[in-house]
C-alpha cells in the first residue's frame, strides 16, 4: 500500500491536472495518477491549440467561468514566466441567425460581452484571408485568442509539483471503492490511498464512472496542419483564429504561428470509436476530402500540403454540455466529464471547482447547470 494522500486526481490531462495543482497551492497531499506522461498524444488534451473564447455560443451560463478561466491562465503563465494565451481575437462566420451568430449575441446581451459586428464587405477587407458563404454574416472578439494546450498541461503538473504535489504515470487505474472514511484506487501497479478522489478521466470516463450509468460516446476528431502560399494567415501579421457554421458543417481555426502551417480541424461529425487505446491514428479518406473542400470554398493562399496531422478525442455527453458534480453515494469523489469538444478552455476553473468539491461542501464556480441530475445524461 502506498503513502496515504488528501486528495487523489486519476487523470491528469486538461482538468486534472488543473485539479492537483489548485489542490497543491492549498496545501493539501495530492497524488496525480495517468496512464501517460504529462502533455501526451493519446486523449484530448494535445495538438499545439485549443480556442478560448468568452463569446460562448453553446449556452449564455459558460461565460462567468469563463472570466475565471481567463484569470487562472493568465496567472499561470505569469507563474511559469511564459505566454500560454494568446489573444489573436477570433473571427466567425456564418448564417446570421444561425446556431453560431445567433448564440454568440445571446451570451453577448446577458453578460456585456464586447463583440464587433462588422459588415461582411467590412469583415472581407480586415480578414482577407477568409470567403464567407453567400449570405454570411461575421462577428468579431478581440479578446479570444488560443491556448498552448500541451504547455498548459505540463505548466499545471510543474506548478503542483513545485508545491508538494506528487505526479506518477505509466500507471493505468483500474477501479476505485471510496466508503466515509477514505478511497482506495486499485491500478495495474498496486493500489493507492486517499481521502477523496476526484475523476477527470477523459474518454475513459465512462469506465471509471460505469455505476453512475452516463451515457458518453467517444468521437475520434482529426487535425490537419497546412502550408500557406503567402503571409495573410500569418499569426504575426494580424490573422486571428476562426470559426465557420456553413452548409457542410462547423469548422475553426488557428493562424499560423511561424511555419507550422495553417491549424484546421471540424468541429462538427466525428466517427464513435470504441476504444482509445487502439484506434487508428491514421487520416481518415472522407475527413480529408471535407477539410479540403472546406480549404478551397473558404480559405484562399492556404495550399493543399498536409504539414502535419494528428487525432485527438471528443468525448460527448447526450446534450453535449459538461458534467461536473460530486458522486451521488459518495461524498468524497467528485468528477468532470462529458466536456464534448469544447472543454479545454475550462479547464483551468474547472481544476479549481473540483479542488473545492474535494475539500469542501461547495465550491463559488457556478457549475449548477452542469449537475449531474439533469435530465437525459443517464441510459
Amino acid at each position: 500500500m502506498n503513502t496515504r494522500s488528501d486528495v487523489i486526481v486519476l487523470g491528469t490531462g486538461g482538468v486534472g491536472s488543473a485539479a492537483l495543482f489548485h489542490l497543491a497551492q492549498r496545501g493539501v497531499k495530492a497524488l496525480g495518477i495517468d496512464r501517460f506522461p504529462p502533455g501526451h498524444d493519446r486523449g484530448s488534451s494535445h495538438g499545439e491549440s485549443r480556442m478560448i473564447r468568452l463569446s460562448y455560443f453553446e449556452r449564455p451560463d459558460y461565460v462567468p467561468l469563463l472570466r475565471r478561466a481567463y484569470d487562472l491562465w493568465d496567472e499561470l503563465g505569469e507563474r511559469r514566466g511564459r505566454n500560454l494565451f494568446h489573444r489573436t481575437g477570433l473571427v466567425y462566420f456564418g448564417d446570421p441567425d444561425g446556431v453560431i451568430l445567433s448564440g454568440i449575441r445571446r451570451s453577448a446581451v446577458a453578460h456585456g460581452l464586447e463583440i464587433e459586428e462588422p459588415s461582411i464587405d467590412e469583415a472581407r477587407r480586415r480578414f482577407p484571408g477568409f470567403v464567407p458563404s453567400e449570405g454570411a454574416g461575421a462577428l468579431f472578439e478581440a479578446n479570444a485568442g488560443y491556448l498552448l494546450v500541451e504547455d498548459c498541461v505540463c505548466a499545471q503538473i510543474e506548478e503542483a509539483a513545485r508545491l508538494g504535489a506528487r505526479h506518477v504515470h505509466g500507471e493505468t487505474a483500474l477501479h476505485w471503492t471510496a466508503t466515509s472514511s477514505g478511497v482506495v484506487v486499485e491500478t495495474d501497479k498496486g493500489s493507492h490511498e486517499a481521502g477523496s478522489l476526484i475523476v477527470t478521466a477523459g474518454c475513459w470516463a465512462g469506465g471509471l464512472l460505469k455505476d453512475l450509468g452516463l451515457r458518453l460516446r467517444v468521437l475520434r476528431k482529426h487535425l490537419h496542419w497546412f502550408a500557406t502560399d503567402g503571409d495573410i494567415h500569418s499569426e504575426p501579421k494580424g490573422c486571428p483564429c476562426f470559426f465557420f457554421e456553413t452548409g457542410d458543417g462547423f469548422f475553426y481555426g488557428f493562424p499560423d504561428r511561424g511555419g507550422a502551417g495553417v491549424k484546421i480541424a471540424e468541429h462538427s461529425g466525428g466517427r464513435e470509436i470504441e476504444n482509445p487505446l487502439l484506434d487508428s491514428r491514421e487520416p481518415d479518406p472522407e475527413d480529408n476530402a471535407r477539410i479540403e473542400a472546406f480549404l478551397q470554398n473558404h480559405l484562399p493562399g492556404v495550399s493543399s500540403h498536409r504539414k502535419r496531422h494528428e487525432v485527438c478525442f471528443y468525448t460527448m455527453s447526450p446534450d453535449e454540455h459538461f458534467i461536473v458534480d460530486r458522486h451521488p453515494e459518495h461524498a468524497n469523489v467528485c468528477f468532470s466529464a462529458g466536456l464534448s469538444g469544447h472543454g479545454f478552455k475550462f479547464a483551468s476553473v474547472l481544476g479549481e471547482a473540483l479542488a473545492d468539491l474535494a475539500l469542501k461542501d461547495k465550491t463559488q464556480a457556478d457549475i449548477g447547470f452542469l449537475r449531474l441530475d439533469r435530465p437525459g445524461l443517464k441510459g
